[in-house]
């Protein structure tokens, strides 16, 4: 019997392997690609954020906002503040659900960083304005990091 008699009697189980081996060269592809498309995400991210840093660093309006001793009762949040504020808050949770999802690499500090943002005097007083608008798991990931 030569390799094509072997071949006749034996394709089912030649194939069956060159399956299971695509399939699972396939897999390792697949994942270098979703490790890639994390690391492009959190760039992506972190050049938003560097762009909306970039609008407070450049309008003095803005400057109350990491003032811990900001007294919103005599000195109501502006619409820049607000404005300001709300973006910063809709990064986090565009941020928070890209992690929750696995769409980026876990960003070990988030919750410490959300957590020194919101105890300011301005940004606490967006929050309580808009977290009624925010999702439910959001919500709960900020209050949990206080």
């Amino acid at each position: 019997m030569g390799i094509w008699g072997w071949l006749a009697e034996n394709w089912f189980n030649v194939f069956g392997s060159a399956g299971i081996a695509g399939l699972w060269l396939a897999a390792i592809a697949l994942r270098g690609e979703a490790k890639a498309r994390r690391n492009t995400n959190l760039l992506t991210i972190t050049t938003s954020r560097w762009e909306i840093w970039r609008e407070y660093l450049h309008n003095p309006k803005l400057d109350r906002i990491l003032e811990a001793t900001a007294d919103t009762g005599s000195q109501p949040v502006t619409a820049a503040e607000r404005i300001f504020v709300t973006s910063v808050i809709l990064h986090a949770s565009g941020t928070y659900h890209a992690m929750k999802d696995q769409l980026v690499i876990e960003l070990e500090g988030m919750r410490r960083d959300i957590a020194q943002f919101l105890s300011l005097p301005v940004p606490r007083e967006v929050w309580k304005r808009i977290r009624p608008l925010q999702n439910a798991d959001f919500v709960a990931f900020v209050e949990n990091s206080k």
